[in-house]
């Protein structure tokens, strides 16, 4: 017992290596260095980023997973972990091979809806749909993707019938939802504000459990007639399962200090997200919940991995 402490004082003495599992210069990877330079000079010790991609973020998983569990080979995670683990055959386990540090970051998406729909807030939304189902269509940004997860989580929960058009990206969807042929999507707010502003789409609801401070007068799902409802995009901080306590702590400790700095928080809300820096503890709950969640609602739909 009495080695741990003085492992977490001497902790770091050599630079630490910070996985993220996607390409530079996304969302993910903005924030992931953010962190890694505030990491840097907290801790007197290099992190650095290193950019592995492929088979959805299971080469940079797998590759933590199976890091010495020192604390020198960390992860930068999304809610897609959890995700494509649950479609795919990972070589990696979220709940198992991974020791949660701490949720850095959570960005809602926004159900925007066209105009020509008759539906001014989610309940008549609800009401319209049943009235007329399957004539509401909605894109994603691709079929697993977690947009198109949160369309049909939202089917489950409101009984309502809508078809799914996947596009390679938001940005693809953009021009058939201008034009009203698909009718209704839940793009990030960031993405999706310059279309609300112009009025070209509606804004009835976010999908976090709160509002979101971008659209402060826009509605939560949960507070809307979909009680429950909860979804973002999150990123957080792993290490590999069996990484010590001490320096698990350590790390949370400190990166938690990071998301009180105004411009690491200015940072976050251009791309719409908000700082979190929960505990190890309640990041594991929250991957747990995660988990259960997204396993339901991918049975029920019967998505597979492409």
């Amino acid at each position: 017992m009495t080695g741990a402490p003085a492992q977490a004082q001497s902790y770091p003495t050599r630079p630490i290596r910070l996985i993220v599992p996607l390409t530079a210069g996304g969302s993910m990877d903005i924030i992931a260095r953010g962190v890694a330079q505030l990491l840097t000079d907290r801790l007197g010790q290099t992190v650095v980023v290193d950019n592995r991609p492929g088979a959805g973020g299971s080469i940079g998983a797998e590759l933590t997973a199976r890091a010495a569990p020192d604390g020198y080979t960390l992860m930068m995670a999304s809610a897609s972990y959890v995700t494509h683990a649950l479609m795919y055959r990972a070589p990696y386990h979220p709940l198992r091979d991974f020791a949660p540090i701490t949720q850095v970051s959570a960005q809602p998406y926004v159900l925007v809806l066209h105009p020509a729909v008759p539906a001014a807030n989610a309940r008549e939304l609800i009401a319209y749909a049943k009235n007329n189902p399957g004539r509401i269509n909605y894109a994603s940004s691709g079929s697993g993707s977690l947009i198109h997860l949160t369309g049909e989580l939202f089917k489950s929960m409101t009984g309502v019938s809508l078809v799914h058009i996947p596009y390679k990206g938001m940005a693809a969807a953009y021009p058939d939802m201008l034009a009203g042929q698909v009718q209704l999507g839940f793009p990030s707010i960031v993405s999706g504000l310059p279309h609300i502003r112009s009025g070209k789409l509606r804004a009835l609801a976010v999908t976090s459990r709160g509002r979101a401070k971008t659209l402060p007068d826009v509605p939560a799902l949960h507070e809307a007639d979909v009680p429950g409802f909860d979804v973002t995009q999150w990123y957080g901080m792993l290490g590999p399962a069996g990484t010590p306590r001490a320096i698990v702590e350590q790390l949370q400790r400190e990166v938690a200090a990071l998301l009180t700095q105004p411009g690491f928080i200015a940072r976050m809300a251009a791309d719409g997200s908000e700082p979190v820096g929960s505990t190890p503890r309640e990041f594991a709950a929250h991957i747990g919940s995660e988990f259960t969640k997204w396993d339901g609602v991918i049975r029920r739909a019967n998505i597979r991995g492409e």
